[in-house]
């Protein structure tokens, strides 16, 4: 079952407290011509609640006004950055909830388009132990940069170029027992082919251990386009979840994308194991 009611892509999933909250792009328009951002919430990933539009382009950013794609979250000091894509840009807003309202927090984009090779789309956050919050970015290309502490800024001579060898876009960072696991999606998004890699590393640079492809389509189920994830920690325990999208079942296709999650588990050696997509989903968790 797909997670949300409605056509949603790109999925940011996040904890704050005892709550799950998800970001997704909202699909359904050609050429993904969109020009808003909803947010969800659950206690327990399964059940959600709509809180509706959090940030809307013609009316909170002046610089853009459509293209509202794959947005991602961060907090620092009980406030809350939301960092969306827009005319193929990156921009940055500011909330004291994380379900906003969000405003934009700069009025200009954070990453202009063609300031580096490649599109200038999908931002993902990734927090260290020591505090330290690094961005993610890319199309085409990937980078990587620590954000400064007021999380609205980097320093440009910090960013370094990341791509592996298939990466197309989702870039997405975990660590896991002081190993770090970039990941990412390959091919392009209208593509039932549409998949997800990974590779492993001893620093937020990496450098990286391509390992291989970890979710990718299940024609026995009418599965396809599995892509764009993100992935959620329960914590105090090893269960992992992946939340990534695919083609509406039965009938979807690149414009026209679902929302879903299933497990993601480690083998002994701390690879992962291959995702299996279901249609059923996951039972309730249970945060202790």
């Amino acid at each position: 079952m797909p997670i949300l009611k409605g056509l949603y892509a790109d999925p940011n999933v996040a904890l704050f407290g005892d709550t799950f909250y998800l970001y997704p792009t909202t699909d359904g328009h050609p050429e993904w011509r969109g020009t808003s951002f909803s947010a969800f919430s659950s206690p327990d990933l399964v059940n959600w609640t709509d809180h509706g539009v959090v940030f809307d382009l013609p009316s909170d950013c002046a610089w853009a006004d459509d293209r509202a794609w794959a947005p991602a979250i961060g907090a620092r000091n009980g406030r809350y950055y939301f960092y969306f894509c827009a005319d193929r840009q990156i921009g940055v807003a500011v909330g004291d909830s994380p379900t906003g309202p969000f405003r934009d927090a700069l009025g200009r984009p954070l990453i202009a388009e063609d300031q580096y090779p490649g599109q200038m789309i999908d931002p993902a956050v990734f927090t260290d132990d020591d505090g330290t919050t690094y961005l993610y970015f890319g199309n085409g290309e990937a980078y990587v940069v620590p954000l400064g502490e007021d999380m609205v800024s980097f320093d440009p001579a910090q960013v370094r170029r990341i791509t592996p060898s298939a990466f197309r876009e989702g870039a997405f960072t975990i660590k896991r027992r002081g190993v770090y696991y970039f990941m990412w999606s390959e091919n392009d998004t209208r593509e039932e082919d549409y998949q997800v890699a990974y590779a492993t590393g001893p620093s937020p640079y990496g450098p990286w251990t391509e390992r291989g492809v970890i979710l990718s389509k299940r024609l026995d189920l009418g599965i396809r386009g599995t892509g764009h994830h993100t992935v959620v920690q329960i914590p105090g325990t090893d269960d992992w979840y992946i939340v990534y999208h695919r083609f509406v079942v039965p009938d979807g296709d690149g414009f026209h994308r679902e929302s879903t999650i299933d497990r993601m588990t480690f083998n002994a050696d701390g690879t992962i194991q291959p995702v299996l997509p279901t249609l059923d989903g996951i039972r309730p968790v249970r945060l202790s």
